[in-house]
């Protein structure tokens, strides 16, 4: 299958793209720097509204990823602009561009969150649940939105709702390692709210489970089948870690660091479960999160 994919050397994107290779896809990224000579490269400017459709080759399948990271500063008035414009703008960007080709893709895979819930204490969510309130809801509804030309065009567009993506190599989990090896990790807050989370190489492979399963369209919650509390994750991470998790985050000194973003990020509960992955026969690599911390940990 003949891929085009943004966000390549994002989190996401980096486990993907040889995954994908692997399998024998062909791989175009679609990149805001000066395409490489010799490499699989288009370019694209979505902040300009610029996108070289000239370049596309009969795509099969798009997998969009790209976005501001929400985690990588304080959410100023500024911040949250980009975080909002990154998503939006850029996804109709390429969701109209798509539309409007002679030969459009078969499928459009749109990265989405978890976030588009809100903060629902023990509610049970899945994908029939209503969106929440408050500034991630209202990113991810929008977000989810800006597809809507590449679905009036007929193509099938799949919205990957990910919850909080377990890796050694970034994301959450990278920034927990440092202080829980020291003995000095714990719970934040209650430690009550629940954590959504799926393992890298199951995000990876919704992934590609939405590429190639036609039946599966609209939203998709990709998280583990067993969230667990913020308490029960400590206590994982650390019997992992074979360290004490004894010093807890109170609430307030969370959001005296952080502000909005520790509200949001940190505090906020989402039981969210897969209904749509175990629906259509998604068979998960790591669904207990203990297991799933030792395969990621393993060689760090």
């Amino acid at each position: 299958m003949n891929i085009l994919i943004t966000g390549s050397t994002g989190l996401i994107g980096s486990a993907l793209v040889p995954s994908l290779i692997t399998d024998d896809h062909r791989v175009t990224r679609l990149v805001r720097s000066k395409p490489l000579p010799g490499e699989a490269e288009v370019h694209w400017n979505p902040e300009a509204g610029e996108i070289d459709t000239d370049s596309f080759k009969a795509f099969k399948a798009v997998v969009h990823l790209a976005g501001e990271n929400i985690a990588g500063g304080r959410w100023t008035a500024e911040r949250k602009a980009r975080i909002r414009d990154s998503r939006v703008q850029g996804t109709r960007l390429l969701s109209e561009s798509l539309a409007n080709l002679t030969q459009p893709p078969k499928v459009l895979v749109c990265a989405s969150a978890i976030g588009y819930y809100g903060d629902r204490g023990e509610e049970i969510l899945n994908e029939e649940s209503p969106s929440g309130t408050g500034f991630l809801p209202e990113v991810c509804r929008e977000w989810e939105t800006a597809t809507e030309p590449a679905t009036q065009s007929g193509i099938r567009v799949v919205h990957l709702r990910f919850g909080v993506v377990l890796s050694a190599a970034g994301g959450a989990l990278a920034k927990m390692l440092f202080p829980f090896r020291l003995g000095v990790g714990g719970r934040i807050g209650s430690g009550r709210q629940y954590m959504s989370w799926i393992a890298l190489d199951d995000g990876a492979g919704a992934i590609r489970h939405a590429l190639i399963t036609d039946t599966l369209e609209g939203p998709v919650n990709v998280v583990a089948p067993h969230p667990v509390t913020n308490r029960e994750f400590t206590k994982i991470l650390g019997r992992v870690l074979g360290r004490p998790t004894v010093f807890p985050m109170p609430a307030f000194a969370a959001r005296l660091a952080l502000g909005e973003m520790a509200e949001a990020l940190l505090l906020s509960s989402a039981r969210v479960e897969p209904a749509r992955l175990l629906a259509t026969g998604y068979e998960f690599h790591y669904p207990e999160l203990e297991a799933a911390l030792q395969h990621l940990l393993e060689n760090t």
